[in-house]
């Protein structure tokens, strides 16, 4: 064999191995590309089919239902709400406040100005709450109800507090003959009521509630976004009514992670009279809470459009 053949037999055999040695290395490449993508794979945990789902014990479902304003209640959207207590069967049932009008007498800083608005009465404003609530505790006979009061019910007390002279003793008295706390016969019916000058659940401000992981309360503000004003200042998870505006607004803080801060609108009609000739910008709806037995929760605004809220169509899925 001639020397030139020698040199290209041996450039084969060195090409050759040099191509196994790739294809090795490409072999090796390939799998540990594989393996990076699956440690890299969202590993979903594994799920039971719908018909075999149970709630975990210590799991709620909690509604809560913002102003409703008495006499002023927009009946297609309570409607909506009364349907969807039925579907979804909660634990709790919490009204935010506002479930009473207090109009007219009892609003002496209130002026109402128009003829229209004289129809209106304490006696009616007090007839609907009560029917409403007769209507609800019907529709989540299971439910425990608790009651926490708004600045419309509050308005009888100040108006108690003013016709007294602020004599204590006498400010009660006439409260307990006109607050929608004892006409509406919360105390019979077993339902907390939490007032707005007093404090619970060890809490440093007064009419807040505190359930699981989130403070509950009637509104602390009425900026035009409102529930981030009233999270930067509760720094919590919390659900507040009072404006009639929907909103919400969840964000990150050092302290305390990721927290949320909801209104769910309102159940009123959304265009009463003293707002005048001026639309408002109200929108109706309720919330709902679905809490796991470690206060962890999710919150979900359920609007009402047109007095349908589209919510029981998703049980059917």
């Amino acid at each position: 064999m001639s020397p030139s053949t020698l040199r290209l037999a041996d450039q084969e055999k060195t090409i050759a191995g040099l191509r196994s040695e790739l294809a090795h290395t490409h072999k090796q490449l390939v799998a540990a590309v594989s393996a990076a993508a699956a440690a890299r794979k969202i590993r979903v945990p594994p799920t039971r089919a719908a018909s075999q789902r149970h709630r975990t014990p210590g799991d709620i479902v909690r509604v809560l239902i913002p102003d409703t304003h008495g006499a002023k209640i927009d009946r297609k959207a309570a409607a909506a709400l009364l349907a969807d207590l039925k579907t979804l069967a909660p634990h709790e049932v919490i009204f935010l406040g506002d479930h009473v009008d207090c109009g007219g007498f009892l609003a002496q800083h209130h002026v109402m100005g128009y003829v229209a608005e004289t129809a209106y009465s304490y006696e009616a404003d007090i007839a609907h709450a009560n029917a409403f609530l007769d209507q609800v505790a019907a529709a989540a006979p299971g439910a425990r109800l608790e009651y926490i009061e708004g600045n419309h019910e509050r308005r009888v007390e100040t108006w108690a507090v003013t016709q007294t002279l602020r004599h204590q003793k006498d400010s009660e008295l006439l409260r307990k003959q006109f607050a929608p706390e004892f006409l509406l016969k919360l105390k019979d019916r077993g339902i907390p009521y939490y007032r707005q000058g007093e404090f619970y659940d060890n809490l440093p401000v007064p009419g807040v509630i505190k359930r699981g992981k989130c403070f509950i309360f009637h509104g602390i503000s009425t900026a035009k976004n409102a529930v981030a004003a009233t999270i930067a200042r509760i720094g919590g998870n919390c659900v507040s009514a009072h404006t009639h505006r929907a909103q919400s607004d969840i964000i990150r803080m050092v302290g305390t992670g990721v927290i949320g801060s909801w209104n769910p609108g309102c159940l009123c009609e959304m265009q009463p009279l003293w707002q005048h000739t001026a639309p408002t910008n109200w929108t109706q709806g309720y919330a709902v809470q679905l809490v796991s037995a470690s206060g962890a929760f999710l919150h979900l605004n359920i609007p009402v459009l047109g007095g349908q809220t589209h919510l029981a169509s998703l049980f059917k899925l």
